[in-house]
């Protein structure tokens, strides 16, 4: 096997491809442009209440983790499917492990986000 010779085209195609994965899962995956939205809204906020470093590592570790397990969700999906288009048990065993993986994450940046921002609103409400 040879080994190919570093190449910075190539390196530049590969982000291609990322941007490519990250339209794609915008355009066609409706659950990540809830995550997207919630996302944005988290980021005002964190703005707008002035959250601390630590508490902006917080935030951005969350969001990005359910992100990027929203596309690894998908990507498991839509091999799935191309494997198996009819319906299967096993396909929908490891679907729903993968979905499964999504809510963990989504349940871990909604319990990050309360410990951040709700003393805080409720500190400003008062």
């Amino acid at each position: 096997m040879q080994q190919e010779n570093f190449s910075i085209k190539k390196r530049l195609q590969s982000f291609k491809y990322a941007l490519n994965g990250l339209k794609i899962l915008i355009i066609e995956e409706h659950n990540s442009r809830i995550h997207l939205f919630t996302a944005i809204i988290v980021i005002i906020l964190g703005f707008l209440l002035k959250i601390s470093s630590s508490e902006w590592l917080a935030v951005s570790f969350a969001i990005g983790f359910v992100i990027t397990s929203e596309i690894i969700n998908s990507a498991i999906e839509n091999i799935a499917d191309f494997v198996s288009p009819d319906k299967n048990d096993l396909i929908k065993k490891v679907k729903d492990l993968a979905a499964a993986a999504v809510l963990i994450s989504a349940i871990t940046a909604l319990a990050i986000g309360i410990i951040i921002f709700l003393p805080k609103i409720i500190m400003y409400v008062r």
